[in-house]
C-alpha cells in the first residue's frame, strides 16, 4: 500500500484529483463533496509518504496549518490567510516528496488539469463562482427596488423661491417656508434673488435665477 501511494504516477493522480476538486469547490456555494474528495486525496498522499518515512510530524503540521488557513479564508477579509494557506500546503508537499523534481512535475500537471477544468466550467458550461459571489456584493441598490440612499426632492422641480444666501454656486434658498440647500448651474446668484428649481439629482437641487 505504501509503495503504491508513493508511486510517481499515483502521486500525480492524487494531486490532480485534489487540484480539480478545489476548482469545483470554487463553484459550490459551500464546502461539499468536491472539497471532501480533494481533502481525501491529499490525506492519502500524506498517509503514504508518512508511512514510508518520507514525511514527518513537522510536514504534517505544516499541511494541517495550510488547510486551516485556507478554511479561514472563507471568513476573513482579504486574501492573506488563503495565500499563506496555499503556500504552506505546497511547501508541505515538497517536504513530503521523495524527489523535489518529481513533486514539481506532478504539481505542474495538476495545475494544468485544474486550469483546463476552470476554463471549461467558465467558458463552456457558463458556471459562476458561487463561493466568490457569496463574498462580494454584486447587486446594485436601485430606487425601483425600494432602496433610497438620499432623499430625492423631485417635488421641488419648477418651484420658485428666494436665495437666502449668496449662491457661488452653492448656498441656501427659501421655497415657501422651507429652507433648502441648492446649487446653481455654475453662475453667481446674489442674495435675495428670485430663483427657480430646474433640476433635481438625488440630494442635488439645481436652481436658476429668474430674470426680471
Amino acid at each position: 500500500m505504501t509503495e503504491f501511494l508513493t508511486d510517481p504516477i499515483v502521486v500525480t493522480v492524487l494531486l490532480c484529483i485534489a487540484g480539480m476538486a478545489m476548482v469545483l469547490e470554487l463553484f459550490s456555494p459551500r464546502i461539499g463533496l468536491p472539497g471532501l474528495i480533494g481533502l481525501s486525496a491529499l490525506l492519502l498522499f500524506f498517509y503514504g509518504h508518512f508511512m514510508a518515512g518520507l514525511a514527518g510530524f513537522g510536514t504534517l503540521a505544516l499541511f494541517i496549518l495550510g488547510i486551516i488557513l485556507i478554511f479561514l479564508e472563507f471568513f476573513l477579509p482579504g486574501a492573506v490567510a488563503g495565500t499563506l494557506g496555499i503556500a504552506a500546503l505546497v511547501g508541505s508537499l515538497f517536504m513530503a516528496g521523495e524527489s523535489t523534481f518529481q513533486i514539481g512535475v506532478s504539481l505542474l500537471i495538476s495545475m494544468a488539469f485544474s486550469i483546463v477544468l476552470f476554463i471549461l466550467l467558465i467558458k463552456v458550461f457558463h458556471k459562476k463562482m458561487a463561493l466568490f459571489n457569496s463574498m462580494v456584493l454584486f447587486d446594485s441598490a436601485r430606487k425601483e427596488d425600494g432602496y433610497v440612499s438620499n432623499e430625492n426632492r423631485t417635488d421641488l422641480i419648477g418651484k420658485e423661491g428666494v436665495a437666502q444666501t449668496v449662491l457661488r454656486p452653492a448656498g441656501t434658498a427659501i421655497f415657501g417656508s422651507e429652507r433648502v440647500d441648492v446649487v446653481t448651474e455654475g453662475s453667481f446668484i446674489g442674495q435675495n434673488a428670485r430663483v427657480k428649481v430646474i433640476e433635481v439629482e438625488g440630494p442635488r437641487v439645481v436652481v436658476r435665477e429668474i430674470k426680471k
